[in-house]
């Protein structure tokens, strides 16, 4: 709900606040007295666009502020959430406005985009005019003030949920086509690279030895020579064997003179021994090993180049040759076993496909119904709006299968024919200004309570109309504040009569011309409401006219 307005330098404002409560409020005044400015400023606040001559002349920035009351689940609340705005008690809207005709926009104190702020205005605030393409206007509201008419919002929700568990198996399926053929179409190529890798049979360490051995069979005779001269050294005649033995002779003849002297000297030359003799062992091995196979040089290096050329083939280590097998291998046994895999997932997206439709179908039935019912509620109220050739209509109209999503299978349009047998179209392009003001006022009606919007502004929805049409519309505006807040700008007594607070907007004259809004109590209110009956000389029968008016709404 709104609860206080404040503008500064707007047009013929200079400064003016304004508090609103709960109720039917009504704004009257004399043509030119400034009531659009109090609809353009609250615009301003809204997002509206903004424009340099909203500027009072003289003044170097205007400024709007509307603040407003809302519960903690209203919708504009969720969205200062989403945008990580912190959710207080009070909501304050304020817009700057500069000389050159830039603006800035403000949510409680904090800077935001105009853009942000038109978002958070179209939950708060409608304002029905003749000019106003907002609100019931935009048929892209028409849908979800529809489901909420119907009370199938779960149901709207439903078939969204299923819509999205739909599109989720869609693209795991499409996701799991495009990895299959994308197997397929490299499926030569893998298994001819798998035959080449499993007829290698890479194993982890393999070239580090292979290169090892290259090097020591490319210098074989270089090798032999050093490894004969090693065995003459070690175990040729004066070598190193026979003198340690010698040693060991000598020693063991008087190691019993020596007592326990000797002992360690004996075990390392045991020890020494061993050693010695492994190590004659292992030349010997090497040796023979260089003589054993005269072709293995060649056998090492073709090996050894196979595993490196396969290494550059798929851009690898040759230490990763291994791993690379195991994993292509795996790739070829998904491929076979992927067909089976994608008729699965195809069976799921089915099987959601068909939870989807079920759930809009009977979405698309339950909103048939509530257009049935909302037609004729709407079609039952134009008469006494003296608007009782028009006839209003709710088409539904059915998607392509294409087309089909999370709101349904179906677009809702609100349309109007103003002449019998007419074709009904659009509300906005084909009622005129007098008849589409009470036309919103009909479907306002209708459907209260269907839409998060709290606070309505009506626009001289009474224009053109008198007697018992200004009465009908009056108890209307007054039904419509039971459950919301309305608030109008009327020429009609009849419709002033009714409002629980009633300001009067009048123009001031002399140097400065500036707007006014003084509220009224009930000796004020008589007085305004004798005016807009007589005209400017305000007479008795006036005064008595508008009492019988004000005792008629007690």
């Amino acid at each position: 709900m709104l609860v206080g307005l404040a503008i500064r330098d707007v047009v013929l404002i200079d400064r003016l606040d304004l508090s609103f409560a709960p109720g039917l409020s009504v704004l009257t005044g004399e043509t030119g007295a400034g009531k659009s400015i109090l609809l353009d400023s609250l615009g301003l606040a809204l997002g509206e666009r903004a424009d340099a001559g909203l500027l009072r002349p003289g003044a170097e920035q205007a400024s709007v502020t509307a603040e407003f009351d809302l519960p903690a689940s209203h919708p504009a609340n969720a969205l200062l959430a989403e945008q990580g705005l912190a959710v207080e008690p009070a909501l304050i809207l304020r817009r700057q406005l500069g000389r050159d005709g830039r603006s800035r926009a403000f949510v409680n104190d904090e800077p935001v985009s105009v853009g942000l702020l038109k978002r958070l205005g179209e939950t708060l605030v409608e304002i029905a005019s003749q000019a106003s393409q907002s609100g019931l206007m935009d048929s892209a509201t028409h849908r979800d003030l529809l489901d909420a008419f119907g009370s199938l919002r779960a149901a709207s929700r439903q078939a969204a949920a299923h819509w999205q568990d739909w599109q989720r198996a869609k693209a795991a399926r499409e996701a799991a086509e495009a990895r299959l053929a994308a197997a397929r179409r490299d499926e030569e190529f893998l298994r001819h690279a798998v035959t080449e890798l499993a007829a290698l049979r890479p194993e982890a360490g393999e070239e580090t030895a292979l290169a090892n051995e290259r090097s020591m069979l490319m210098n074989r005779e270089k090798l032999g020579e050093a490894l004969t001269g090693a065995l003459t050294a070690i175990s040729g005649d004066g070598s190193a064997d026979e003198r340690l033995a010698q040693a060991q002779r000598r020693l063991d003849r008087i190691a019993e003179k020596a007592g326990d002297a000797l002992q360690p000297v004996l075990a390392a030359l045991d020890r020494a021994a061993s050693e010695l003799a492994e190590a004659v062992h292992a030349l010997q091995s090497v040796a023979a090993a260089l003589d054993a196979d005269p072709g293995r040089l060649e056998k090492v290096e073709e090996r050894l180049f196979a595993l490196r050329e396969q290494a550059r083939k798929h851009n690898r280590a040759v230490e990763a040759l291994p791993a690379l097998l195991a994993e292509m291998e795996a790739q070829l046994e998904a491929l076979d076993d992927q067909s089976g895999g994608l008729a699965e997932l195809g069976r799921r997206e089915a099987d959601a496909g068909a939870a989807y439709r079920k759930s809009a179908e009977a979405l698309s039935k339950g909103r048939g119904d509530a257009a049935r019912k909302l037609d004729r509620r709407v079609n039952a109220e134009l008469a006494p709006l003296k608007l009782e050739k028009a006839l209003f209509r709710t088409r539904l109209e059915a998607l392509p299968d294409a087309q089909w999503g999370p709101n349904g299978l179906e677009r809702v349009h609100f349309e109007i024919a103003t002449m019998p047998g007419a074709e009904p179209g659009p509300l906005g392009k084909v009622a005129s200004g007098g008849e589409l003001s009470r036309l919103m006022l009909a479907l306002r009606v209708v459907l209260a309570g269907s839409d998060p919007v709290s606070t309505l502004i009506f626009d001289e929805v009474d224009a053109g109309v008198g007697g018992a049409t200004a009465a009908a519309v009056g108890a209307r505006l007054k039904r419509l504040a039971d459950d919301l807040q309305v608030i109008v700008v009327t020429h009609s007594p009849q419709v002033a009569a009714l409002g629980s607070h009633h300001w009067r907007v009048h123009k001031t004259l002399g140097k400065s011309p500036r707007t006014e809004v003084e509220p009224l109590d009930d000796r004020g209110r008589r007085e305004e409401i004798a005016r807009m009956l007589s005209g400017a000389k305000v007479t008795d029968e006036a005064r008595a006219a508008a009492d019988r008016l004000m005792a008629g709404t007690a």
